[in-house]
C-alpha cells in the first residue's frame, strides 16, 4: 500500500508524536501538579485559606484554559523562539504544549484532590499533621486513582493539542496530516494519520485505568 520512503515517513512521525507527547505531560505536571495542589490548599475551605492568592491564581489559570491552543500557539512564537531557537519541529511545539497543558492538568489536580472525603483530612488535622504531611500522607494518595484516571485523560488532550501543531509545522503526525492529506489530497496518508492517533489514544487511556485499578479495586 505504501513504500518505504512512506513507511519511514509514518513511523518517524509516530515517533516524534510520542516524544512531544510524554516531554510535555512530564514538564506540565512538574508545573500543573503543585499549581493544583496550591489551589486546594488555599482555597477557602482548604488546609491553609489564602483568598487573594486563590484567587489570582484562579484567575490566571481560568485566563490561559480560554485561549483556544492553536492560538496561543501562534501568540507564543516570539517565546518559542527565544527559548529553542527556533518555532518548526518537535521539541519547538513542546513550549507551547507545556504552556497550554499546565493550567489544564491543574484544574484535573484539583478537582481530583477534592473528591476526596473532608473528613479524612480532617481527621489527620486533628491528630496534629502538618499541612505537608496533610499534602503527602493524606491528599495525594487518598487522590492517586483519581490522579491517574485524569492523567490519562490528560495526556490524551495533549495528544490533540500536539495533533493542531501540525498546522505550523509542529512536527509529528499531525503535520503528516496536513501536509500530505490536505494540501497534498494524499486521502490515504491523512487517515492513516488519524488511525495512528487514535490508537495512540486508546493505549495512553487502557494503560491509564489499568494502573488506576490497580491502585484502587472500586474502579
Amino acid at each position: 500500500m505504501f513504500d518505504q520512503a512512506t513507511v519511514g515517513l509514518l513511523a518517524k512521525g509516530l515517533l516524534e508524536s510520542l516524544y512531544m507527547v510524554l516531554v510535555s505531560t512530564l514538564l506540565a505536571y512538574i508545573i500543573g501538579l503543585p499549581l493544583g495542589i496550591l489551589l486546594v490548599v488555599t482555597d477557602k475551605d482548604g488546609i491553609r485559606p489564602a483568598v487573594g492568592l486563590n484567587r489570582t491564581l484562579g484567575f490566571i489559570v481560568n485566563i490561559l484554559r480560554s485561549v483556544p491552543f492553536l492560538i496561543l500557539l501562534v501568540a507564543l512564537i516570539p517565546f518559542t523562539r527565544a527559548i529553542v531557537g527556533t518555532t518548526i519541529g518537535s521539541t519547538a511545539t513542546i513550549v507551547p504544549l507545556v504552556i497550554g497543558s499546565a493550567p489544564f492538568i491543574a484544574r484535573l489536580v484539583e478537582s481530583s484532590i477534592k473528591e476526596i472525603d473532608r473528613g479524612v483530612i480532617e481527621a489527620a488535622q486533628s491528630m496534629g499533621a502538618s499541612p505537608i504531611k496533610i499534602i503527602y500522607k493524606v491528599m495525594l494518595p487518598e487522590a492517586k486513582p483519581a490522579l491517574i484516571v485524569n492523567g490519562a485523560i490528560a495526556i490524551t488532550t495533549i495528544l490533540s493539542y500536539s495533533a493542531l501543531a501540525g498546522f505550523v509545522g509542529g512536527g509529528g503526525l499531525g503535520t503528516i496530516a496536513i501536509n500530505y492529506g490536505y494540501h497534498r489530497y494524499q486521502t490515504n496518508i491523512m487517515l492513516v494519520t488519524v488511525v495512528l492517533l487514535v490508537i495512540l489514544v486508546q493505549v495512553f487511556q487502557e494503560i491509564g485505568m489499568k494502573i488506576a485499578r490497580s491502585t484502587d479495586k472500586r474502579l
